[in-house]
């Protein structure tokens, strides 16, 4: 099971919204998900103090099929494509020029 980790910044003022648009996900969204392989997801938040965020989220989530094919499945996902556009002015992430995909983290430390 390979293992992806991402983090993203929420935009001052959309904090709120920022959690409504996970707490009410579409189910099609969430089929993608599946389907690409996804499990164990989750998202954490950090509020800031900043004239420009709201908080810093982190994401951490493992696939039974692979990181690439994960990411190539989302990224040919229209559904995928609706929800970045949805995210738009709520959350900023840097993207993999390669796979389009959030920049995935680094590990550096794990206890089994």
């Amino acid at each position: 099971m390979e293992r992806y980790a991402w983090k993203g910044m929420v935009l001052k003022g959309k904090k709120d919204e920022y959690i409504k648009r996970h707490d009410e996900i579409w189910p099609e969204m969430v089929a993608v998900l599946k389907e690409a392989g996804i499990c164990n997801y989750s998202i954490y938040m950090y509020e800031l103090e900043s004239p420009e965020f709201d908080a810093e989220v982190f994401g951490y989530y493992e696939c039974e099929k692979g990181i690439e094919y994960a990411g190539k499945y989302q990224a040919e996902s229209e559904v995928v494509a609706r929800w970045d556009e949805s995210m738009k002015g709520i959350l900023i992430l840097e993207k993999d020029e390669v796979t389009g995909a959030q920049k995935q983290m680094k590990q550096v430390f794990r206890l089994d």
